[in-house]
């Protein structure tokens, strides 16, 4: 077992009130999780502390070249005084294919998960219990050499900070807007769409600026060779249901393989439904639409568990999905996968790790 050293915060912060709203990822809570990694000594000093600053000198290579991963996943209050995570598993197995296409040291799998459960054990009591909140859990690897040369560092910060959140979209279950993005691309195959790494998300910002101007809360994105496949939304993986068959973009090594994306398809694999990985163009989506045969449209993701969609803009068309409201299959699957992480709903998968 990781032996950890445990040192508690004497000056305790407030705990945001229950019932109140609560912002995603703004509000932190009283520790966070710190290793050190040194070529030649591996991982060490393994340590809960109190939240606060960290000193790191201008030249640390993360600001200049983006030598970083991060993951993300939740605890969840359960029935009682239980609190869970959901497939821990996962996150450290994917936190470890960011770190091989990034020349990050790979952790072990037990340690990233132990790491997880000892902090969110620390600050259980931060986990609000309001219906749709959670305590989201940010685990992130940055370069630390002070060296202005672009070479794998030798020295690196692993660390976990927990935010108490609300609903990652204000509107919760609402469906919201999704701008098909035709000008900017994200990532190509060979490159680093499938890492959970920051620079994937800086260069998404300029179209996301464009699409939050139109009144869209996401972008989606096109492969980007032909720009004209279907990849993924900014912070989600993007599902179709289109003439009763679930359809999502196979994973390509441009794609995240997101953990609630795997959980949708196991679901719909388990019970019957008909789903698909395969090439999607948006050519086919749009006749899809034109035909009636695109009944739903949502996005999957850690923060926002299921994400309907209730239009999508392409160019200059506006296509609303159905009537607009939330599909069947979308409620289906959010009230599974969020009452497994609560633990109101029968754990078929054994998805649900207790803290």
């Amino acid at each position: 077992m990781l032996p950890i050293r445990i040192e508690k915060n004497p000056n305790p912060k407030k705990k945001p009130e229950a019932g109140k709203p609560l912002p995603f990822g703004k509000i932190f809570t009283d520790h966070m999780f710190v290793m050190n990694y040194t070529e030649g000594k591996g991982w060490y000093d393994p340590r809960i502390v109190p939240y606060g600053k960290i000193s790191l000198d201008p030249s640390a290579m993360v600001f200049h070249y983006g030598q970083e991963m991060f993951e993300g996943l939740k605890a969840y209050h359960g029935e009682g005084d239980e609190v869970y995570l959901f497939r821990p598993d996962m996150n450290a197995r994917r936190t470890n294919a960011s770190n091989r296409r990034l020349c990050i040291p790979e952790l072990p799998e037990e340690d990233f998960i132990e790491a997880v459960r000892r902090v969110v054990e620390i600050d259980r009591d931060w986990i609000p219990t309001d219906p749709g909140t959670s305590l989201y859990i940010r685990p992130f690897i940055i370069a630390t050499d002070e060296f202005l040369g672009v070479a794998p560092s030798q020295n690196y910060l692993f660390m976990i900070i927990l935010s108490p959140s609300g609903a990652y979209y204000e509107n919760g279950l609402q469906p919201v807007g999704i701008w098909i993005e035709d000008e900017y691309v994200r990532a190509v195959r060979g490159g680093m769409g499938f890492a959970k790494t920051g620079g994937n998300y800086a260069c998404s910002l300029a179209a996301q600026e464009k699409a939050h101007e139109d009144g869209y809360s996401q972008v989606l994105w096109l492969d980007g060779v032909e720009r004209k496949y279907i990849e993924e939304v900014g912070a989600m993986n993007i599902f179709f249901k289109i003439d009763g068959t679930i359809v999502t973009p196979m994973l390509n090594g441009s794609i995240l393989p997101g953990i609630t994306r795997d959980s949708v398809l196991c679901y719909c694999r388990a019970h019957g439904i008909p789903c698909e990985e395969r090439k999607i163009s948006v050519d086919e989506l749009i006749e899809a639409q034109r035909s009636g045969k695109l009944e739903e449209v949502f996005g999957s993701g850690t923060a926002a568990v299921i994400s309907p969609v209730g239009k999508l803009r392409y160019r200059d068309e506006v296509f609303t999905i159905g009537d607009g409201s939330i599909g069947e299959t979308s409620r289906r699957l959010y009230d599974y996968i969020t009452g497994v992480q609560t633990g109101k709903v029968k754990d078929e998968f054994g998805w649900r790790f207790k803290v």
